[in-house]
């Protein structure tokens, strides 16, 4: 029995953490596509990139983790009764529990894999992501120039650009520096110009045009023709402290709200909220587990496939999780919906462990025996 339990569990480690893989693989995907044109216009260095697309995804887990339990429960329960595994384990005496006794464990590892998540890292994660993403507009908020347009850029300075190609690079210059630390107003024109950043200071680097400075002390208009030439530019503000939103707090600090912060009192309703749903929302990889393992062993074993019992499966996954993000959206403003957060997951798990449980077995047993009496007396 140990070693039928160790084949199982090690089948379905593989199955989940490939599926997880390929699922936050495509999430990961999804998630870049909201930094690129960030990253790609303020010119920060691709490991900002990279870094904020991975710390968007931990607070996935919590939706991709059950559904790759019940994916992967899917594949290699399917795969044995198609292999006839599961008619030789039953054969033998294997009852519907002691088959998905090692998916049952794997889904508890799950969950308290999902506590662990939710509670503290996802959360911090979204925060410095959120954090990270504030300090890169701040920091490059001047580079955003737009085509076409006068952008003011600090206190004095205007650049107009003409047009800007994909790679940052911009053509038909003209930059006009009325600055109060500059003694006198002097304008830029240049045929093109790029905007780099040297050691967190932003400089405009242009190319092939010329200066003029008008002196209103001598009444002279200076000119001087260049090659190349630098501007810098002024730097941002420093960043101030943005308020964080539930999500992105840990569960220490949803139970320990500012009490001093006026909108930490305004949002009491909504910590309590993220609070309910980080105790629920794990058990969702339990409860997919129980509805994949209840679809595939109770009842008859089909060698051919298990197509219908397999769409079940899925259809009421799709089902409970739809439900549950429906019934989280209401809970923000309705008591009834804290209370069905928590019977959305622990209903199926019930059920599930009792159709699995030795006491559905013999009721199923005696059943039957009444059906075949009741026949034979016929």
């Amino acid at each position: 029995m140990q070693r039928f339990d160790s084949y199982l569990f090690k089948n379905l480690t593989i199955a989940i953490v490939f599926i997880t893989f390929v699922l936050t693989a495509v999430v990961f995907l999804t998630q870049s596509l909201r930094f690129l044109e960030l990253v790609v216009e303020s010119g920060a260095s691709s490991l900002s990139f990279w870094l904020m697309t991975s710390l968007a995804l931990p607070r996935f887990f919590e939706i991709i983790v059950p559904l790759a339990a019940m994916a992967g429960t899917i594949f290699v329960y399917n795969r044995m009764s198609m292999d006839s595994e599961m008619v030789a384990i039953r054969s033998i005496g294997y009852s519907p529990y002691q088959i998905g006794r090692s998916a049952l464990m794997l889904s508890l590892v799950l969950a308290l894999f999902l506590y662990a998540i939710s509670m503290f890292i996802a959360p911090s994660a979204l925060s410095n992501m959120n954090k990270m993403r504030q300090v890169i507009k701040s920091q490059f908020s001047n580079v955003l120039f737009k085509e076409g347009v006068f952008n003011r850029v600090g206190n004095g300075l205007t650049l107009y650009i003409k047009e800007k190609n994909s790679a940052g690079e911009m053509a038909g210059l003209m930059i006009h520096d009325n600055r109060p630390e500059n003694p006198n107003p002097s304008t830029v024109l240049a045929k093109r110009g790029i905007v780099l950043n040297d050691d967190g200071e932003l400089q405009v680097v242009v190319y092939e045009g010329s200066r003029q400075e008008y002196d209103s002390a001598r009444k002279v208009l200076q000119r001087l023709d260049f090659e190349r030439y630098i501007i810098d530019l002024p730097q941002s503000e420093d960043i101030r402290e943005r308020w964080r939103e539930p999500n992105e707090r840990t569960i220490v600090e949803l139970f320990n709200p500012d009490r001093t912060n006026e909108r930490d009192m305004e949002s009491i309703r909504d910590f309590q909220v993220e609070v309910h749903k980080r105790l629920t929302n794990p058990l969702l990889a339990i409860a997919f587990t129980l509805i994949a393992l209840t679809t595939l062993l109770i009842g008859p074993v089909d060698r051919r496939g298990q197509g219908r019992r397999i769409i079940l499966a899925i259809v009421l996954s799709i089902i409970i999780q739809g439900g549950y993000i429906s019934i989280y959206n209401i809970a923000r403003n309705n008591d009834v919906g804290l209370v069905l957060m928590y019977v959305i997951p622990l209903l199926p798990i019930v059920i599930g462990g009792f159709l699995l449980s030795g006491a559905s077995e013999a009721l199923r047993r005696q059943i039957l025996y009444k059906d075949d009496t009741a026949k034979s007396k016929a």
